[in-house]
């Protein structure tokens, strides 16, 4: 049986999403997943709206566009829900993860949602309090994990300390994964 993930991000240029859809689609690639991630953005400017996507399937992947009709939607920065269509193209069974301190029921209100999955998580005063910066990239994927049930915790964090153990110091990675674990316990959750 065919089974393909496919997961839009919203952010704003700089808060690590493209990160965020290359870890999560490397993570799929260690577990024998087939996996794409793709970012899209039109002038590279800090702070802009952009979208980057990853598709998982347990068989080669033969689509090779954007995701207009995602399984899941994270929402890296709550200010996108006022200006930025989220849940265009969500499926009615979908999850949308949202970078917020609104309970998830609330998060529910706002975007209008009666069917899938809602959550929130305080991503960004998780990475503020262990990244010691606004960075909600590494804290959504706990979310993302969590929420999806992807991937086991362990796989996450395996895949972030060989990936960041590569390019960062000790203490960098430890917060990283400190921000992954906090984000996957806290995660609050809506249907």
């Amino acid at each position: 049986m065919q089974q393909l993930t496919e997961i839009r991000w919203h952010a704003r240029a700089g808060q690590g999403a493209v990160t965020a859809a290359k870890l999560v689609a490397e993570t799929a690639l260690e577990l024998d997943q087939y996996m794409q991630a793709m970012p899209e953005y039109g002038p590279e400017r800090m702070g802009a709206p952009i979208q980057a996507f990853t598709r998982i399937s347990s068989v080669p992947i033969e689509i090779h566009n954007n995701i207009e009709h995602p399984d899941v939607v994270v929402v890296l920065d709550e200010s996108l829900l006022s200006i930025v269509d989220v849940t265009k193209g969500l499926k009615d069974g979908g999850a949308v993860i949202v970078n917020t301190c609104s309970p998830a029921a609330d998060v529910r209100k706002r975007l209008g949602r009666t069917t899938g999955r809602v959550a929130s998580v305080d991503a960004s005063g998780i990475s503020l309090d262990k990244l010691k910066r606004d960075m909600p990239n590494t804290p959504m994927i706990g979310a993302l994990a969590k929420v999806t049930g992807l991937f086991e915790l362990d796989a996450v964090l395996g895949h972030l300390q060989k990936t960041f153990g590569k390019k960062f110091a000790q203490d960098v990675i430890d917060a990283n994964v400190a921000s992954v674990r906090s984000a996957y316990e806290e995660v609050s959750i809506d249907g």
